[in-house]
């Protein structure tokens, strides 16, 4: 056991944190669960913004919407809760770094083809292919990390939306501009806090898995953008 985690451990065992703080944490990190974060992302891209899918009607924008809601939510949750049923990990909370193998590959497989069909969809602003391959980027990036340390999906998830929001307000800012930005910070800290203290993640787990998350959306704009 290294030192950063050994000391990480030490303080969580003498500081303990009331009730109604654990209980907040929990919500928050239901709430803000990695696999949700890309619906938000995408509800502010599709619904929020001012610029990207203004020439889009109702229909359109919910048909998008229920492209991401299945793809990046719903497959990835089925096939955890199947991986469950048939006894191939622990729990669907993943708290083992053997039980995120499988997960992280069959979620990436999905991320991968929903990049793939905005890709081949001429209408669909590359914002959002580009946040969907970065969302691939990560999850790969992740299954990588998972072999030497468990790397927190939430911080993960946090890091692509942050780097986004950086990307949509240096390539197409829109009124007001810097607001989306103080949001996500505000629910990055909330939510990176939330897993110091309701998981057994360390903060290395979370500093890395907030600049793995970041610089996957950078590196994906600067190759689709």
């Amino acid at each position: 056991m290294d030192n950063a985690y050994a000391t990480d451990l030490e303080s969580k065992n003498i500081y303990k944190h009331p009730g109604i703080i654990k209980i907040f944490a929990k919500i928050f990190s239901y709430v803000f669960h990695p696999l949700f974060i890309p619906l938000y992302v995408a509800w502010y891209l599709v619904f929020i913004h001012h610029s990207y899918f203004t020439g889009f009607g109702e229909k359109a924008k919910t048909w998008v919407m229920l492209q991401m809601t299945l793809n990046m939510i719903f497959f990835p949750a089925v096939t955890v809760l199947l991986l469950k049923g048939v006894g191939f990990i622990d729990s669907i909370f993943l708290k083992k770094q053997k039980d995120r193998i499988i997960p992280y590959m069959a979620a990436g497989i999905f991320f991968f083809w929903m990049y793939l069909v905005f890709r081949n969809q001429a209408e669909i602003p590359q914002i959002l292919t580009a946040f969907t391959f970065g969302v691939f980027l990560a999850s790969s990036a992740a299954l990588i990390a998972n072999i030497y340390f468990k790397i927190s999906m939430h911080a993960i998830g946090c890091g692509g939306m942050l780097g986004l929001l950086i990307v949509v307000l240096n390539t197409h800012p829109s009124p007001p501009f810097t607001l989306p930005l103080m949001i996500a910070i505000f629910i990055t800290g909330i939510v990176c806090t939330s897993r110091l203290i309701v998981s057994d993640h360390t903060s290395k787990d979370i500093y890395l898995g907030l600049l793995l998350g970041f610089f996957c959306q950078f590196i994906s704009a600067a190759f689709l953008l």
